[in-house]
């Protein structure tokens, strides 16, 4: 991945969560605990050497309990950035996509949660009011065509009690019939080029933003050679993976283990 240099924004949003975080009296170890993240993706974002998303920035509030001063800042700062206005965040670039193509390596992608599922996963009410909020698109007049690769063993992974896991597969079975949803499913193998979970968002123009999930949060890029890498190995994997109609069965069959 190409390394991410400081901005003048990015920069200024550090300062402002340095001098909010001294303000409490915290360590960057301390905040970091608190936002469920490691101390340098904190120090990261503290150098303005990564461009955190909004809802990160409702954890750091949630975290500080500065209410929403650092989404406020963000809001300024942040949006106001020389990039275009579905760049600034990956959510937005989400919301105005003409097609989205997404691989989830390990939970079920955002866009398709249950409120139950999410809830056992997020780390405030103000995060999953925020991504329930995102699920919107999915049933909008002219909503995105979405193409979805689940990795296998996201279905076996248990998030939450199992009557959790039952509706979620229920969810997933009702998205799979929508006309505008292509769900696959990746049994577990080797797949070139793909080492984690990742999102691409194409807008009308064409345009693209990549978002990468990391544990210590995630990042976005507009670079040609990343984009083009994920969409080469996001191809090679779709054409082996389940049908469309297979995928379902596999759904399916892996609510076995769920039933209520």
């Amino acid at each position: 991945m190409a390394a991410r240099k400081p901005t003048r924004q990015t920069i200024a949003f550090g300062q402002e969560v340095i001098r909010l975080r001294q303000e409490k009296g915290l360590s960057r170890l301390e905040l970091a605990e608190r936002a469920t993240v490691s101390r340098s993706y904190i120090a990261q974002v503290e150098n303005g050497t990564t461009r955190c998303r909004r809802d990160f920035t409702l954890r750091l509030d949630n975290a500080l309990g500065t209410e929403t001063t650092l989404t406020d800042t963000w809001d300024d700062i942040l949006k106001s950035s020389a990039h275009p206005k579905f760049f600034t965040d990956y959510s937005e670039a989400e919301a105005t996509a003409e097609l989205l193509r997404m691989y989830a390596e390990t939970f079920i992608v955002g866009l398709f949660q249950t409120n139950e599922y999410a809830q056992v996963l997020l780390p405030s009410p103000h995060v999953l009011e925020s991504r329930m909020k995102r699920q919107q698109i999915l049933e909008r007049e002219t909503p995105p065509r979405i193409i979805a690769v689940l990795a296998e063993v996201v279905l076996s992974r248990q998030v939450g009690a199992p009557e959790v896991m039952f509706r979620q597969h229920e969810r997933l079975l009702e998205i799979s019939e929508w006309e505008h949803v292509t769900l696959q499913i990746a049994p577990t193998a080797y797949y070139r080029g793909v080492s984690g979970t990742f999102s691409l968002a194409t807008q009308p123009t064409g345009e693209e933003l990549l978002y990468q999930e990391l544990s210590t949060g995630g990042f976005t890029s507009q670079e040609a050679g990343d984009i083009l890498h994920c969409v080469g190995a996001f191809a090679e994997m779709q054409a082996r993976c389940l049908s469309v109609s297979d995928s379902r069965d596999f759904i399916r069959k892996a609510m076995d283990r769920w039933t209520l």
